[in-house]
């Protein structure tokens, strides 16, 4: 238990830290560090033309070029706002001999992310300059409550395969794909995954096992990454059995593979807590059901309703 609750508390201490020194997605400053790309808009300001340029935007376009004024069509997709600059006063060094050249961004439109699931802010996010995997996540508000310990990270092919152990390609559309731990992001550095323009990144729901019945707290408790819950584990986070619970007759309903029934899987919580036999493992999507000491055995007809209970109860969420 102590091994579960230090992993999730990792998990908010790194995203909370970066949530705290990340620029807000509402209003991304302008900034040298920013990578021009497609369809983002510009002003540009040379000093001895003023009139050429004052009170206009230019907008980049699907090819990553810009026209401007006594410069022409320039390449800017890929460049920073002083390379940019640089490039603008080489083409007027001919007729200019110190060009003084100032780029900014207007309207920023070609550097986001897309963070989805189980995060507090979900939807399109601005990047600006080079960003991280929690750099990204902050974007997003952080981690929801029901949040698993893993991210799936879908890449454009423009940016070819992502550079992690388990990623694929897919062989058409040469999208990239990965599944990120984040105890490994954290262990490993946070910049040790970086984010690329039109990345997605999908946080899933945590998996669960659930607790109904005669408990304190009856509901959904997530399962850590590389981590299990025992029954009695499970007890102890519904908060303990009430007096009347039948200890020896529980029962754990496992769900049947390509099956909409559930099995029963008979336990005794009374021979578990006196230490008498093994303790056993839940999977997910469990169901540990605790009966009153009046009840009979449950037998499958009593599923759906034990289901929709703890549908009901889950205190994490759940995936029914």
């Amino acid at each position: 238990m102590k091994h579960y609750q230090s992993s999730r508390l990792l998990v908010a201490i790194l995203i909370i830290g970066v949530i705290s020194s990340a620029a807000s997605p509402q209003d991304p400053p302008s900034t040298p560090d920013y990578i021009l790309g497609p369809f983002d808009q510009i002003a540009v300001a040379v000093g001895e033309f003023q009139d050429q340029f004052s009170d206009k935007t230019f907008r980049i376009d699907g090819q990553g070029d810009v026209s401007l004024p006594l410069v022409g069509r320039i390449h800017a997709a890929g460049l920073t706002l002083h390379a940019l600059e640089d490039s603008i006063k080489a083409r007027l060094s001919p007729i200019l001999k110190h060009p003084d050249v100032v780029v900014n961004i207007t309207e920023f439109t070609s550097q986001s992310v897309s963070v989805l699931g189980a995060v507090k802010i979900p939807g399109v996010h601005k990047l600006i300059g080079k960003n991280n995997l929690f750099d990204a996540l902050s974007l997003s508000g952080g981690l929801a409550e029901n949040a698993g310990t893993t991210v799936k990270i879908t890449r454009e092919a423009r940016w070819g395969p992502i550079p992690w152990p388990n990623a694929t390609v897919d062989p058409t559309s040469k999208v990239s794909t990965a599944i990120v731990h984040v105890k490994e992001i954290a262990q490993s550095g946070a910049d040790s995954f970086t984010i690329m323009p039109g990345d997605t990144i999908f946080v899933p729901k945590a998996d669960l096992v659930y607790a109904v019945g005669d408990v304190t707290k009856p509901g959904g408790f997530p399962i850590g990454e590389n981590e299990t819950l025992s029954a009695l584990q499970v007890v102890s986070l519904a908060g303990g059995l009430v007096k009347t619970a039948a200890s020896d007759k529980a029962k754990i309903l496992r769900a049947v593979p390509g099956s909409t029934s559930r099995t029963e899987i008979a336990v005794d919580l009374k021979k578990l807590m006196a230490g008498k036999t093994t303790d056993i493992p839940l999977k997910p999507e469990d169901i540990l059901f605790i009966p009153n000491s009046d009840a009979k055995s449950v037998g499958f007809r009593t599923v759906d309703a034990i289901v929709n209970a703890a549908t009901g109860l889950a205190v994490f969420g759940t995936k029914f």
